[in-house]
């Protein structure tokens, strides 16, 4: 199928489904702890615009929630029907790591989400408050259990290998706190949260530019801005520790994320360039001398590997890295520059009064997403040849399947991906369209009716 192998489509068809599932939980992640915010703000202050937009956010965030659990169930099944040699030597360890997620996050998330979403006027608002922040601390639990096995597969520690050479744990606590871990879990959390930020600033800025009156738009597009501020510049500082830990562990990786085929002392930092994996050289580069050096080794003719050092089947591509890293990169410092001169008109009281801010905030709606697709293609691209970095590699996780399986596989989820998907986020743009009005109404669950239930008609169908 377009001269690709089993192998190659089964990787598609993951990358795929992962890019589309990631997506709602960080969305979810978002969302979740800033209507937990925007609730505890309404109970300290009783401001009613606070409630309002806690439930104009909640509906949007009830739908990325559910479509991030069904995309994410797709996954699963993979790890059977593709990747049947990833599940079998490295089950011992990511099976219990996947598992823990569903037992302490999901789990908790689902009980306290019902409450949530249709509790406020049963259960009182101090415990309705509870329930939010309960499932806020479930999409983080879950980040910390699905980054844990991520980043264990990245930096693999804390481990034996039995004799029919299944990974089998030898230390629980190595390999959850494995050495990139610390670093990828804020990385990825801050991601999130910079992702809803931008996409609550547009909806703000939107509003905003239609109705400047509009209370509560402004007090979205303010609070976005705010989590821009402060946020982004912190994600820039986190990002570079996390760089330089993936010097130390994947140092292959970052070659070619800079696009050094050569190693060198003072590396320089190329801004633009064309890799050529083919001839393992960079053309029509456009560099500075020595600040590649300085960046990554904090030395003027700090000494670089390039990606000659190791073998050719061993190479990440820089094709893809080179230009996945820099978008990442180039995205997160213009997020930087928005929180800046949104402090500085917040600074001269013009916040709401610059037309050219607001546009851009609303362009810039997809950037946090587009930045976290980025970063976990430069992620997992720059693994490979592995699933398992220098344990296993990933042609021989795959399971023994045929290209015409795999093939009519891949067609399928992205015809049903693209028309349900698609379809849920045209549902949300919708929801979003309409703007933030006094006295929100609150989701109402579905009356009995609407399932065929009466009151008189028992749940079990008996008759």
């Amino acid at each position: 199928m377009f001269g690709l192998d089993a192998l190659h489509l089964a990787r598609v068809q993951f990358a795929f489904t992962v890019m589309v599932h990631i997506i709602f939980p960080a969305l979810s992640i978002g969302l979740a702890s800033y209507l937990a915010v925007l609730e505890g703000l309404w109970l300290r202050t009783g401001r009613s615009v606070y409630l309002d937009l806690f439930r104009y956010w909640l509906k949007p965030f009830s739908l990325t929630f559910g479509m991030g659990v069904v995309s994410g169930l797709v996954m699963s099944y993979e790890f059977g029907t593709n990747w049947g040699g990833f599940s079998d030597k490295a089950g011992p360890i990511v099976g219990p790591l996947m598992g823990y997620e569903v037992l302490t996050a999901f789990f908790l998330e689902a009980g306290f989400l019902g409450v949530m979403l249709f509790g406020m006027q049963k259960v009182g608002p101090r415990m309705h408050f509870a329930a939010t922040c309960i499932v806020a601390f479930g999409s983080l639990i879950s980040a910390f259990w699905i980054l844990a096995a991520n980043s264990w597969m990245q930096t693999p520690v804390g481990f034996t290998v039995g004799a029919d050479g299944r990974f089998l744990p030898a230390d629980w606590g190595q390999i959850i706190f494995n050495p990139s871990f610390p670093l990828r879990l804020p990385h990825m959390v801050i991601a999130a949260y910079l992702s809803v930020a931008f996409v609550v600033g547009a909806t703000g800025a939107w509003h905003v530019l239609r109705d400047r009156g509009n209370m509560a738009a402004r007090t979205m597009f303010s609070m976005a801005m705010w989590m821009a501020s402060i946020v982004a510049p912190v994600q820039v500082l986190v990002g570079d520790a996390h760089g330089l830990n993936t010097l130390a562990h994947q140092p292959a990786k970052v070659a070619a994320m800079e696009g050094h085929y050569e190693s060198q002392d003072g590396a320089p930092l190329i801004l633009l360039g064309m890799p050529d994996d083919k001839n393992a050289r960079m053309d029509w580069e456009i560099s500075i001398p020595h600040l590649s050096a300085v960046i990554l080794t904090h030395s003027w003719d700090g000494h670089l590997q390039g990606l000659k050092d190791w073998p050719a089947q061993d190479r990440p591509r820089a094709d893809v890295l080179f230009w996945s890293f820099r978008l990442m990169v180039g995205i997160g410092f213009l997020m930087v520059a928005v929180g800046f001169f949104s402090l500085w008109l917040r600074w001269r009281q013009r916040l709401f009064d610059v037309p050219a801010l607001l546009w851009v905030v609303v362009a810039m709606a997809p950037a946090g997403l587009v930045a976290l697709l980025c970063g976990w293609i430069t992620t997992e691209v720059g693994r490979q040849p592995f699933t398992v970095y220098g344990q296993l590699r990933t042609a021989d996780s795959v399971s023994p399947i045929g290209v015409a399986g795999v093939g009519t596989s891949l067609v399928a989820f992205v015809v049903v991906y693209v028309l349900v998907f698609g379809a849920g986020a045209a549902f949300i743009l919708r929801l979003l369209v309409h703007p933030p009005q006094p006295g929100e109404p609150e989701p109402a669950p579905a009356p009995m009716h609407a399932a065929g239930i009466t009151p008189h008609q028992p749940l079990t169908g008996e008759a």
